[in-house]
């Protein structure tokens, strides 16, 4: 089965190549490289000893993807591609809707008429918002806080809407938590450009030498110890989400979401002394004010995965931090 993988050279994607070679796919990779690095793909192909096709594309340059379709069998899409920083995205909102949504758009209208019936789509939890109670369920209602959520629910909509107008379309909606570490070799991880936007890849530069110190965002949420809790998911726990997605979807659901996380909220304090047990550093941080939609606490309730993908998460928040650091060690500047 040929799978066309977007932004497949990004940190969630470039794992998700190598459980999607392990299984046995055929692989293609689109990805612009905006916020990603092609050597990642060439270590999933070291990592795997196998092949895997890619081609530096724009989702909305739509002429190229065609072609990319004309000359390939592309049997089913899973769809990573698009910017993902939420504090970036309440300060640059029109940039994330452009190319979050209107990319999407591109690539659904060249599926159409490329007949292609089956997309995997990485959502996220902040569709949730701020949730009146955890752990959080699918059919809780959804309220995003911020332009990145908002993009994103967006884009379960149009899903959805297509599925009305074609049924015979089969569609999976992955609402991520909150992803750390990296593969276990220390070859491929999170390499964000400029400081990190998320918690675990920054304490990695603090431990590194990179950066100084931690910046804590608030330690005045209702929460046991102040800091915001979330649900942290083994990126590879993460990656094998969508090989079990994939099985499902083949027997035509038509449209299905589901949470992918651990179940666990663990707060901010609690990952600063988490990631020292694993590394033996010490990380310097500092509490500073609020950022601007984030919320206190926010963890998965993930059975509707176990039950119906026989998918649950194997990797603890030792084995997070570990993995996160050996990456960081290693690559010390990302690729």
């Amino acid at each position: 089965m040929k799978i066309l993988v977007t932004g497949g050279a990004g940190y969630i994607g470039s794992h998700t190549c190598v459980e999607l070679l392990q299984e046995g796919y055929e692989v293609i990779v689109v990805d612009n490289l905006s916020n990603s690095n092609e050597e990642s793909l060439k270590r999933v192909q070291e990592l795997t000893g196998k092949n895997l096709e890619f081609h530096k594309i724009d989702l909305l340059d739509k002429k190229s993807l065609n072609a990319l379709f004309d000359d390939s069998s592309i049997e089913a899409v899973i769809h990573f591609a698009g910017l993902k920083a939420v504090g970036e995205s309440v300060t640059i909102p029109l940039r994330y809707y452009k190319n979050n949504i209107s990319g999407t758009l591109c690539l659904c209208e060249v599926m159409e008429h490329h007949n292609v019936k089956t997309i995997i789509f990485s959502s996220s939890a902040t569709v949730y918002g701020d949730p009146q109670r955890v752990p959080i369920k699918e059919n809780f209602p959804v309220s995003p806080t911020n332009p990145y959520g908002h993009s994103k629910l967006m884009i379960e909509t149009i899903l959805r809407d297509l599925h009305a107008a074609d049924s015979t379309l089969n569609i999976s909606l992955l609402r991520y938590f909150n992803p750390v570490g990296a593969h276990p070799s220390g070859r491929i991880g999170e390499a964000p450009q400029g400081i990190p936007n998320n918690l675990l890849p920054y304490i990695t530069q603090v431990a590194v030498g990179k950066l100084p110190e931690l910046f804590v965002f608030g330690n005045d949420y209702p929460t046991p110890d102040g800091t915001g809790i979330r649900d942290y998911i083994h990126v590879v726990d993460l990656a094998k989400g969508h090989t079990q997605a994939l099985k499902k979807i083949t027997l035509h659901p038509g449209v299905v979401t589901y949470n992918l996380g651990t179940g666990r909220g663990y707060s901010v304090l609690e990952m600063i002394s988490a990631f020292e047990k694993a590394s033996g550093k010490k990380i310097s941080f500092k509490i500073v004010g609020r950022r601007s939609g984030d919320i206190a606490a926010c963890y998965a309730d993930a059975s509707k995965a176990k039950t119906e993908l026989g998918w649950v998460t194997e990797k603890g928040v030792d084995e997070m931090c570990a993995d996160a650091w050996s990456w960081q060690s290693k690559n010390p500047n990302g690729y």
